[in-house]
């Protein structure tokens, strides 16, 4: 790979995590940082001070006529989502694109088959699939340790919300919902890890907000969603906690494990994290060989995406993955609105 020359990321969006993204392309072997693009002077400032020797534009568009680029890393508000992708792909780039994938499923649909239209390949930012941690569930469920499995948690409590640059987190029109910011990760995790059992076939969910100005977006928040089979899931958080605490449980047929995280901080540099299993009435703490946490996991997605554009390897979340996570969060909201179950292949086949 040393001898290999270096994949070159376009960065869109230099925010908070847009900052972290900068870093974590700069920290890959084999990856290059060769252009950002911030839409204020004052982003833009703070990436020439940064990183002095990167091309600095105004615009995707910009940066896409100007910058020779190999793959687009999408790290601005979610409503931005489609046009800077489909923009991507169509200038000849692949696309990391952050979470949620776009904000309906039209849109989702769209920047799907642009990418295969022009044969490019797509990256969504379910980061927590490539974790030490969470990843490792999968490995396990996959052992058949655990036997056929049931029953998932995935569950978070936390400190509010930062406000985005100019406030967007906050802006229903512009962050579509807070069920699309974090809950989505949970989502892709409970589809994955009961991936064996198909799709879900209903979900059922229920929310409020602490806050009467802003009814649409949802300090508490939980989700069960039904397989065919009968395993079912349970996705939770509140925004309305303190700190930053993710748990996770799987129970099978033969045994179970419990997962935790927590930090002071979301992107805390120092967490503490476990990973135990029970089974044959033997309970073991499974060792995590690489630090928990999405700044780490952040890492081990760049490092998958140069391996992808390379041809050395898979994406680990695919267009396709992105479109089920998004879906069922939209189902998940329109189980609140109406206060019914959600018949899963009926909506996502709108």
């Amino acid at each position: 790979m040393s001898d290999s020359p270096l994949i070159q990321f376009g960065l869109v969006g230099f925010g908070a995590w847009g900052r972290m993204h900068a870093q974590s392309i700069s920290m890959t072997p084999g990856a290059g940082l060769a252009a950002i693009a911030a839409p204020s002077e004052a982003s833009r400032d703070e990436a020439r001070k940064a990183w002095p020797e990167v091309q600095i534009f105004a615009s995707h568009a910009e940066m896409l006529a100007s910058a020779k680029l190999d793959i687009v890393d999408i790290v601005t508000p979610s409503h931005t989502h489609r046009d800077i992708a489909c923009a991507a792909f169509e200038a000849g780039c692949h696309a990391l694109l952050e979470k949620p994938m776009a904000l309906s499923l039209a849109d989702c649909r769209a920047i799907n088959e642009s990418a295969a239209r022009n044969g490019r390949l797509l990256a969504v930012g379910h980061e927590l699939r490539l974790s030490s941690q969470w990843g490792e569930i999968k490995r396990i469920i996959e052992s058949d340790v655990l036997g056929a499995p049931q029953y998932v948690l995935v569950e978070l409590s936390r400190k509010p919300y930062r406000q985005g640059a100019s406030g967007w987190r906050y802006d229903a029109a512009r962050v579509g919902s807070w069920v699309l910011e974090e809950p989505i990760h949970f989502f892709d995790l409970a589809r994955w890890y009961l991936e064996s059992a198909g799709n879900p076939g209903e979900l059922y969910a229920v929310a409020n907000s602490i806050d009467p100005s802003r009814p649409g977006l949802f300090d508490n928040f939980s989700a069960t969603m039904r397989y065919p089979n009968g395993a079912y899931a349970v996705v939770s958080q509140t925004l309305a906690a303190f700190e930053h605490h993710q748990t996770v449980k799987v129970t099978g047929t033969k045994g179970a494990l419990w997962a935790g995280w927590s930090g002071a901080l979301d992107r805390t540099l120092e967490p503490s994290y476990f990973l135990k299993v029970f089974t044959e009435d033997k309970l073991n703490e499974v060792p995590i060989a690489r630090h928990s946490g999405e700044v780490f996991e952040l890492r081990e997605e760049i490092a998958m995406c140069v391996r992808a554009v390379r041809g050395e390897g898979k994406i680990i979340a695919t267009g396709e993955d992105g479109l089920w996570s998004t879906g069922l969060c939209l189902a998940a909201e329109e189980s609140v609105a109406t206060k019914a179950v959600v018949d899963v292949a009926a909506f996502m086949g709108r």
